[in-house]
């Protein structure tokens, strides 16, 4: 939904998308999603980037990154980052969204490394088929073979998250923390006694460091937008049709891990 905008602007998304993906991101803000709701969005989001050119993608996330996720970031995430990179921990960004978002946002955040979905691609075109799917076990079962790899110890390692879905993620560290959960992942949090963070301070990001804003007026200021949005979208779309019908008759050996979504 971050770049939901930019893809509308290129095309690659219509109206009636927008606002189904738009009213989709309030109600997983408000009552978070389980897996099965996710996959399903994971299938509705395959079929629609069928045909995409991958060079395409990776051009709009390249100019719009600054503009679509400086306004979004949590200050106490950057914070995190900070101190855990201060302490010799390699950060690395984890996420079921696609490879072309999450690295340059890896990179963009001053992380290590970044574990995120691998599309496949035929031709440079999306083909509607997944390589790799890093969600769930799938996570976890990464993280294991990255540590093996750079020699990582997870058992001195971090990993946060807001979702139930990540809870196989969480169990592969010896120190895992729910951020913002959503309700199945704060039950688990207070039932296992994990950690359970509040994040609220946002940041503008830029390229010459971060300016923090008001929380209370940026959640506000957010959530208007989004539902305004939504509202207009909605608007625009029955007006085109009813105009349509009345012409024809008839969504360091120790690592900080963090989860982007």
């Amino acid at each position: 939904m971050a770049f939901s905008r930019p893809f509308y602007q290129e095309g690659l998304l219509t109206r009636r998308v927008l606002a189904r993906g738009i009213w989709g991101h309030l109600v997983f803000l408000r009552f978070g999603a389980s897996a099965q709701t996710l996959e399903r969005l994971r299938l509705r989001m395959l079929a629609l980037t069928e045909g995409w050119e991958q060079e395409r993608v990776r051009r709009i996330v390249a100019e719009t990154l600054i503009q679509v996720v400086g306004p979004i970031t949590y200050k106490e995430a950057l914070d995190l980052i900070a101190e855990h990179q201060v302490a010799g921990r390699r950060v690395y960004i984890v996420s079921a969204a696609p490879e072309e978002i999450v690295g340059p946002l890896a990179r963009y955040l001053g992380a290590e490394g970044a574990i995120a979905t691998q599309a496949a691609v035929d031709g440079g075109r999306y083909t509607g088929k997944l390589l790799t799917y890093a969600f769930g076990a799938e996570k976890a079962a990464t993280i294991r073979q990255l540590a093996e790899r750079d020699g990582l110890d997870l058992t001195e390692s971090w990993a946060y998250s807001d979702s139930a879905t990540d809870v196989p993620m969480l169990e592969a560290v010896g120190h895992p923390v729910a951020v913002n959960p959503d309700r199945a992942l704060r039950r688990t949090a207070q039932m296992r006694g994990w950690p359970v963070l509040r994040f609220s301070e946002l940041a503008v990001v830029t390229p010459s460091g971060n300016r923090p804003w008001r929380a209370g007026l940026v959640g506000a200021v957010g959530a208007f937008v989004l539902g305004a949005l939504l509202l207009v979208v909605v608007l625009v779309s029955r007006a085109r049709a009813a105009t349509s019908s009345s012409a024809v008759p008839r969504v360091n050996g120790t690592s900080g891990l963090g989860r982007t979504g």
